[in-house]
């Protein structure tokens, strides 16, 4: 064991929780789970279980490699490659079972030649990112004229551009295009071999009127982000980042601490330096400067800003108002968790939540759980 190794605790009954609460929401229709980004920084082997233990059936991954490890411990459970159709590794996908999604003409035509046994596919289409899909334009031409499920397709879904604006134009504008999709497949594809659809990522559950359709795909709420910015945090938060305390300096007033003299004690002060840093994935926009108050961290029930840049390795805290009798190296202070959620440290570090999980580092000393 790593003594000054952070410590990193993974709540699997909060994930839990989260995932049910979710499909309370999703009412009839089906609800999967995103667990890209290595599980969003969980790790694939921690979450995938967890959540299956849940009662989920339908994961989204990015990568072909995620979708192996996630198979290697859900056996049972249906797997999208979010990414699209790995050219030349067919033999991969019918091995593993795994479901590509397809965005393009070319990622279609190559889908349609595969061996009988495989998967169904999805077929993703733009209604408003330009980043991944077939235009809709597209779209609604091949679903008017050929049936999706002789394409080896089985599921058509879409992503949201704004679901945390439920309001916004583009929003409303994605569930009237994708749902004009959905009524020409209906007309096209017989009803024996019915093709599902997925609209909704985290935010989209909280959509007044949103249309479900047969399954959802919620990703950062189940890592305890909140899918209702502005609003209280419906998610419970399943992380906890602690690190020890290196060392207690006493730092004369007018000093500098850390890199380029951005923090200067305005008096007599005391800094903790604790062993975490932006190599753990912690960010360095976290650090604290002239212009950017930075994070803070919880130290024996106080609320300490940084002092100066975050580092390599280590953060420097003022402690200066906690009684000397209540921190000792080695102690642990809490860099995430209770009120230091993953979204206000995402704003602490000028960055999101979602760049705060996925980025949680390899070094931790990693603590699951329940679930």
């Amino acid at each position: 064991m790593d003594d000054h190794a952070a410590r990193l605790t993974v709540d699997l009954a909060a994930l839990q929780a989260n995932w049910l609460t979710l499909d309370r929401l999703s009412g009839a229709a089906e609800t999967g789970a995103v667990v890209k980004a290595d599980g969003y920084g969980l790790g694939i082997e921690t979450a995938v279980p967890a959540l299956a233990k849940a009662g989920c059936r339908t994961f989204f991954v990015a990568h072909l490699s995620e979708a192996i490890r996630a198979r290697a411990v859900a056996p049972d459970v249906a797997v999208y490659v979010l990414n699209g159709f790995a050219d030349g590794r067919m033999a991969d996908y019918l091995a593993h079972r795994l479901r590509p999604v397809l965005g393009s003409a070319r990622e279609i035509a190559a889908w349609r030649s595969r061996p009988a046994g495989a998967e169904p596919a999805a077929l993703h289409v733009d209604t408003a990112m330009n980043r991944l899909g077939l235009r809709l334009e597209e779209a609604l031409a091949l679903a008017g004229t050929t049936p999706l499920a002789d394409l080896g397709i089985g599921l058509t879904m879409t992503h949201f551009a704004s679901a945390e604006e439920p309001e916004a134009a583009d929003t409303l504008a994605q569930i009237a295009r994708f749902g004009a999709l959905q009524a020409v497949i209906q007309a096209t594809d017989s009803p024996n071999r019915a093709i599902g659809a997925s609209l909704c990522n985290s935010s989209g559950h909280f959509i007044p009127g949103v249309p479900f359709f047969q399954l959802t795909r919620p990703g950062y709420a189940l890592y305890g982000g909140n899918p209702t910015p502005g609003m209280r945090n419906p998610m419970k938060p399943v992380i906890r980042l602690e690190a020890p305390v290196v060392q207690l300096l006493h730092v004369p007033a007018g000093e500098a601490v850390g890199y380029n003299a951005r923090w200067v004690a305005r008096r007599d002060s005391r800094i903790a330096t604790v062993s975490c840093g932006y190599a753990d994935g912690f960010p360095r926009n976290a650090g604290n400067g002239p212009d950017h108050p930075g994070g803070s961290a919880i130290v024996a029930g106080r609320e300490c800003g940084f002092a100066g840049n975050v580092s390599m390795d280590l953060i420097t805290i003022d402690v200066t108002d906690v009684p000397e009798r209540d921190l000792r190296p080695g102690d642990f202070v809490t860099l995430i968790g209770d009120a230091l959620d993953i979204d206000r440290v995402g704003r602490s570090g000028r960055t999101i939540g979602y760049e705060i999980l996925t980025n949680l580092g390899k070094r931790y000393r990693r603590v699951a759980l329940g679930g």
